[in-house]
Parts: C-alpha cells; sequence; structure tokens
C-alpha cells in the first residue's frame, strides 16, 4: 500500500479543504488542512496573521509546518493556495503525491465572493484574482497531475484523484527512443492531456468503429479539444472482414480531407481489429504519422496494443500486409472492461494466459485462484509486462519475440478457415492447446504441464478443442502461409514448462497431424 501523503494544492476557491476532506475519508486517511492548523497553532485566523504579522509572517508559518508535514506519511494535506508558490516549498514534497485542483475564474469568484476573510483579495475581487492566478500560473503548471473541480462535488473529485494515482506508467523501450502505457481508471476524459507534451499538430484523428465510438469517441474528443487540438472523427467498419487495404485506403482519404500532415496523431480507438487496421494506415501515410493506442478490449489491452507490430489480413493469410509502427503512447483504461460483454473478456484472458505459459509461472497459478469472470489490475499489469520484457529484447521479431506466438501458428490457420468469424482469443486458445499436446507427445513438455494449461483454459470458458469441420490437413495448408515460416520451414512455440517456451523447428509432420487428431471435438462457431 502506498504511504505517501497525497498533498492538495491550487488556487483559493479551488475546493482544496472539501475535496481533502472526500479524499480522507474515501481513503482512511487523516486530513491536515494547513490554514486551519496554522490559525490553531497560532490562536489566530489566518486574516489576522496577514494583518499583524504580513505575508511574508504568514509564509514562514507555513513552510515550517510544510517541513513538519514533508516527514510524515498516510495524510491528506490540503495546503493553502499559495503555499506551493515557492519552488522550496515544492521541493520539500518530492516524496508526496502532489495534484493541482483547477477551476475557472467564474467559478472561483462565485464561491469566493460571500468571503470577506481572504486577505489577499482585497479590492475588485475577480481582478485580484486574474492578477494572482497569473502570478502563480507557472508555480501551478510545475505541478504534474491537474484536476478540474468546476461544477463537481468533493466526492466526484475525490474519485478521479484516487483513479489519477492509482494509474500506472510503465516505460517500453524501443530500438530509437521509448513509449509509455498508462493503466489505470478514468483515463478517457484525460486523453488530451497524456498528448500535452508531445508538441503535435493541432489537427489529428480518432479512428474508431460505430459500436465503440457511440461509447466513448465523445469523451476522447472533449478531452483532446480541452487541449487544443482539432480531432477528426472517423468511423470504419467492426469486424476482422474490414481488416484489409480497401479499409486503409478508405482511411486515407479521410486523412487527406482533413489536411492532416507529419505531425498529426492518430488515435485508434478500438480493439485489435481497429488498432491494426488504423496503425498501419498511420504506419505508410505520409510515410509515418503520430500513432497513439487506446485499446478498448482486454485482448487488445494485454497483447495487441503493445510491441509496435500492425498489419492488415490478405486473402492467402490473416497479418500479411504490416509493419512496425511503435506508438506514441498506449492509453488504457481499465473502466472500458465493464461494458465488455463476457465473450470478449474471456477471449482477452485467452492472451492473459498464454502470457503465464510463457513468461510467468506465477501469473499462471493465480489466474488459477481467480473467479473465471474476473482479474485485477495487477494481474493485467503482469500479463503486459511478459510482452513488454520480450519485445524490448527482440523488437523487430528475429528471435524470442517469436515466443509470443505461441498457438497462433495453429490458432490463426483455424481462423483463416473459419473466414475470421471467429474470435482471436478463442482461436489462441484451441492452438496454445494443440501446442501444449504436442508439446506432451514429443516429451518436451510433461504431461502434468499439459494438462495444467488446459484446465485454466476450461476454468475461463475458452475452447480447448478445434472444430471438428477442419480437417488435420485443411489446417496444415492453412499453416503454409504463416509469417512464423523462415528459411522454408514452420516455426513452432512449445511449452517446455509452465513459464517457460521455446522455438522448436522441423517437427515431423506426422506428430502435428496427431496433435491436432486429438484436438478435435464438436465445437459451435
Amino acid at each position: 500500500m502506498d504511504r505517501r501523503n497525497i498533498v492538495l494544492t491550487g488556487f483559493m476557491g479551488t475546493g482544496k479543504t472539501s475535496v481533502g476532506d472526500a479524499l480522507a475519508r474515501l481513503l482512511g486517511r487523516k486530513l491536515i488542512d494547513m490554514d486551519t492548523w496554522i490559525a490553531a497553532r497560532e490562536g489566530q485566523t489566518v486574516a489576522e496573521i496577514f494583518a499583524e504579522r504580513g505575508e511574508a509572517g504568514f509564509r514562514e508559518l507555513e513552510r515550517a509546518l510544510i517541513l513538519e508535514l514533508a516527514a510524515s506519511e498516510n495524510l491528506v494535506i490540503a495546503t493553502g493556495g499559495g503555499a506551493l508558490v515557492n519552488p522550496e516549498n515544492r521541493a520539500a514534497f518530492t516524496n508526496a503525491q502532489v495534484i493541482c485542483l483547477d477551476a475557472s475564474v467564474e467559478e472561483i469568484l462565485a464561491r469566493v465572493n460571500g468571503v470577506n476573510d481572504r486577505p489577499l483579495l482585497r479590492g475588485d475581487k475577480e481582478t485580484r484574482i486574474q492578477e494572482l492566478l497569473e502570478a502563480r500560473r507557472d508555480a501551478y503548471n510545475a505541478i504534474e497531475i491537474h484536476v478540474n473541480t468546476n461544477q463537481r462535488t468533493p466526492q466526484e473529485i475525490a474519485q478521479e484523484i484516487v483513479n489519477r494515482l492509482e494509474t500506472r506508467e510503465i516505460l517500453v523501450k524501443t530500438p530509437e527512443s521509448a513509449y509509455s502505457i498508462f493503466l489505470g481508471r478514468g483515463l478517457l476524459d484525460h486523453v488530451g492531456e497524456f498528448l500535452r507534451e508531445h508538441k503535435f499538430a493541432s489537427r489529428g484523428a480518432v479512428v474508431t468503429n460505430p459500436i465503440v465510438g457511440a461509447l466513448y469517441a465523445q469523451r476522447v474528443c472533449d478531452s483532446l479539444r480541452a487541449e487544443n487540438f482539432f480531432p477528426t472523427l472517423i468511423e470504419i467498419p467492426d469486424g476482422e472482414q474490414y481488416k484489409n487495404l480497401d479499409t486503409v485506403r478508405e482511411l486515407y482519404d479521410q486523412f487527406i480531407a482533413a489536411k492532416l500532415e507529419r505531425r498529426s496523431p492518430i488515435l485508434a480507438l478500438g480493439g485489435g481489429v481497429l488498432g491494426d487496421t488504423a496503425g498501419f494506415a498511420a504506419a505508410t501515410y505520409l510515410r509515418g504519422v503520430p500513432f497513439v493506442q487506446i485499446p478498448t478490449t482486454l485482448l487488445s489491452i494485454v497483447d495487441s496494443s503493445i510491441g509496435g507490430k500492425v498489419a492488415v489480413d490478405h486473402p492467402s493469410g490473416k497479418n500479411l500486409i504490416g509493419a512496425f509502427k511503435f506508438p506514441v503512447c498506449v492509453i488504457a483504461d481499465l473502466d472500458v472492461l465493464e461494458t465488455l460483454p463476457f465473450e470478449e473478456f474471456r477471449a482477452g484472458m485467452a492472451e492473459v494466459i498464454k502470457h503465464g505459459v510463457i513468461g510467468d509461472a506465477g501469473l499462471f497459478i493465480e489466474l488459477g485462484k481467480q473467479g473465471n469472470r474476473e482479474t485485477s489490475s495487477e494481474l493485467l499489469e503482469r500479463a503486459l509486462r511478459v510482452k513488454i520484457e520480450i519485445v524490448e529484447r527482440d523488437p523487430f521479431e528475429e528471435n524470442i519475440r517469436a515466443h509470443l506466438n505461441l498457438g497462433h501458428t495453429f490458432g490463426q490457420a483455424i481462423e483463416k478457415l473459419a473466414d475470421y468469424k471467429m474470435r482471436h482469443g478463442y482461436a489462441v486458445a484451441m492452438g496454445v492447446c494443440v501446442a501444449a499436446r504436442l508439446a506432451a507427445n514429443l516429451n518436451f513438455c510433461d504431461a502434468k504441464t499439459r494438462d495444467e494449461i488446459i484446465s485454466l483454459f476450461e476454468k475461463f470458458e475458452l475452447p480447448t478443442h478445434i472444430p471438428r469441420e477442419f480437417s488435420a490437413e485443411q489446417i496444415l495448408d492453412a499453416m503454409g502461409t504463416d509469417k512464423k515460416i523462415q528459411h522454408g520451414k514452420l516455426r513452432l512455440i512449445l511449452p517446455r514448462e509452465i513459464g517457460r517456451v521455446e522455438i522448436v523447428n522441423d517437427v515431423a509432420r506426422e506428430e502435428i497431424v496427431r496433435a491436432l487428431e486429438e484436438s478435435y471435438r464438436i465445437y459451435d462457431l
């Protein structure tokens, strides 16, 4: 549990005390309102201290209290409006979590208009508010986290603060630079803030599909406009059958119509199919424009949005036309999982389980303890880190990145035969189980490992057998155009044990057929 102090600062009237009280109640912490503490210790109101000792005298008392509080922990601290204008005071709270509360001049004026105990607001209140805000602008801007309090209850603001503080930033290194994955709740309302520092062109595009767009596009576009971006909303049809060059051509037409330029960001708001399609368009439009992933399915959060591979399908195979395009950032709002149909959640869990098999035995074990309709943000982060560790070591899939393809060679062949009408996660689950049976047959892993893998997929109600309508010969033929073929040889990824897989070449055809034959059972697509 993070016991660092939470410090609320910002201009007078932004709600520091009321929000601090709501936040302290929410977290079970003690609230320290600095102005109240100083007044109680000195036996004078803040206005009386100002009148008797001047602002300088009050700031000395404030500084002493800040140094005292900086040595404590697990508090919610509400500062006075000018307390952290002094950079030395901000530095004293280096180890604290500092949030600046913001409000419009109109909102602040409405809140303080009937109050006469503000010594810095003598004279025309609106003029003084504007003057003080301008004087303190740089100091407030030096604080990383800002929360707007206009026309919101303290409870709503407190919950947003909790969400913001619980947001994890995970850095992914690339050959040329690095990008961040932001994992948390309530993030869709702050997309513009995440992009603020990147100095993009003001014009950009949000690419989504009608289903996701109806749920989330307005929030994303509003957050972009709040940061002076002018997004064009573009919708493409939903479904793997539209993940092709025809859709990409339509995107090019709309990018051109929107007059997007080299620094115009393309934001992909949707699942893996949407992210792949929009990402390929971003990689090739004007020889590459900035690309942001906003995944809205569990599968895309833990898998397809990470690693920089974007592609579209060809009639001969899945993802045959693609590029490496690393995103500027990935913004993964876990709140989207609450509207996710259970079938889509289940499909995403196939990748989470797969990551446990590949590189985290502890994750695999913990998943076995979860309910089959839930998983925690901590376990999702662990699944993310399995893939991150691999793609950092092998960004262009020249070696161990192939480990991430566990089950994909079989699964993508089944997807192709099903005319891509099967959920990708379901195909991955089938493919991993085929790989586990094959590995056990070859004595590459023991039977216990095979059974544990199959049992965990079954626990999450994922298919562990393949449809009878696709023969082993058809599946083998479909595997013939797989991207994992090198020098004419098919590479398979097989589990050695839970948490460890290896690349295997030249598996005898009859052994592959045997594993496929063992994997049949009537399964309704």
